[in-house]
């Protein structure tokens, strides 16, 4: 989002059915009440802005989704009016990351059923491949990655995507400040580390099955 957001043809959203996800199943996180307050509960709202006309005569509308946020009870057609592009994480780093603000997650939180789920009916009802991209790809050759997502999608290339200011910006949702603390730091893609976290015992069949997710998406990764 810090990468697509420093292009000055494009216009960012973070994370728009969050509000929707957290009013529809009851899920404490931090600064849930805030979020639900503050952000539209109606999907189908979120679904006419997300399709709607562009604002600020930008060309590119980036729009972050979370795939555990777009509950079944979500019509899946709309997606056909976008372009979807799906961004992969090994998956013991998002445990390691996520545990850090909510212990013992249950597999639906973390999004990797639902992003198979997901990625499998738009490669349906396109009848293509959707581009995917592997966040350590991204990380070891940032420059390389995005412009083979470019050429994927059909938009020219950028430099401006490989560094951006420091700090916090308008677009961040409200919940910025529980989970963007490292973000808000950065200025350009971080260099990246194999992983060495540990996956807690009680997680491990939950892991088990995010790898298998992550595995059939990986074999489509953008190389």
């Amino acid at each position: 989002m810090r990468s697509w957001g420093n292009r000055d043809d494009t216009i960012v959203i973070d994370e728009p059915f969050y509000a929707y996800y957290l009013k529809a199943t009851g899920i404490e996180h931090p600064g849930g009440e805030e979020v639900i307050a503050t952000g539209e509960t109606d999907w189908r709202k979120v679904v006419a802005q997300l399709t709607g006309p562009m604002a600020n005569g930008k060309q590119i509308f980036f729009q972050k989704q979370m795939t555990h946020h777009l509950l079944p009870g979500i019509d899946r057609e709309w997606l056909g009016a976008v372009t979807n592009c799906f961004l992969i994480r090994d998956p013991r780093e998002v445990i390691h990351s996520y545990i850090k603000k909510r212990e013992d997650p249950a597999l639906e939180d973390l999004g990797f059923v639902q992003q198979e789920e997901i990625f499998d009916f738009v490669r349906t009802h396109t009848r293509n491949v959707p581009p995917v991209v592997d966040a350590g790809d991204v990380l070891r050759n940032p420059e390389r990655t995005l412009r083979l997502l470019c050429e994927a999608i059909g938009v020219e290339f950028s430099k401006s995507m490989l560094s951006w200011p420091p700090g916090f910006r308008d677009t961040d949702g409200i919940w910025a400040k529980h989970w963007y603390g490292e973000v808000a730091k950065t200025t350009s893609f971080q260099p990246y580390h194999p992983s060495d976290h540990k996956v807690p015992g009680t997680l491990h069949e939950i892991y088990d099955r995010c790898r298998e997710c992550y595995q059939k998406l990986s074999e489509y990764r953008l190389r």
